[in-house]
């Protein structure tokens, strides 16, 4: 019972003053601060963040201080013809679909399969499904389809100031107006 007096003692030692007073109570030593009301006519603003991630439950990802994720630079881009040189796919060779930079990880077309299980409902039947899984970007390199290599990719300059990504080993350039106008396409219509 003296326990229970005791507890009651201090809890009631921690009174927090009203907005605008001066506070005089503290908890293990360090002052309660008090907030005050906003003035009338006073909106506040929620932002949403517009990146949306597809993590696990078990996946964390750092963020910076603003809690936005951090995104790291890739050397491939969507619309790449890359080999992958690491893996149980090592050798085979395909065209990057999508990127996902928090955990710098690409999906090839028809390149690492998983089998899904997917459930049935009422009006049809569960199935397994082959989906295409990740690869990490440093398991695969850009891929010439003229010269059949794989290369390192390198940046330059050309003469009207345009930066844009070559291969290394060949020289061939990767960046281009037409290609983009493609990939474009491509995305539009699905």
């Amino acid at each position: 019972m003296a326990g229970v007096a005791a507890l009651q003692g201090a809890m009631a030692s921690l009174s927090i003053s009203a907005p605008g007073a001066a506070s005089t109570s503290s908890f293990w030593g360090h002052p309660l601060s008090t907030f005050a009301a906003a003035p009338a006519g006073v909106k506040f603003m929620i932002k949403t963040c517009p990146i949306q991630m597809r993590l696990k439950r078990w996946e964390r990802k750092k963020c910076k201080p603003n809690s936005l994720p951090v995104l790291h630079k890739m050397h491939v881009r969507i619309g790449d013809t890359v080999q992958v040189i690491a893996g149980r796919e090592k050798g085979k060779v395909g065209e990057v679909t999508r990127l996902f930079k928090h955990n710098s990880t690409v999906i090839v077309k028809d390149l690492n399969l998983k089998s899904k299980h997917k459930k049935g409902t009422e009006d049809e039947p569960g199935e397994i499904v082959m989906i295409e899984g990740p690869i990490h970007s440093s398991n695969v390199m850009l891929y010439s389809k003229e010269k059949n290599v794989a290369s390192r990719v390198g940046h330059k300059f050309l003469e009207d100031g345009t930066k844009v990504r070559y291969l290394v080993k060949t020289g061939e350039i990767i960046d281009s107006a037409e290609n983009w106008v493609k990939v474009f396409k491509e995305g539009g219509s699905e």
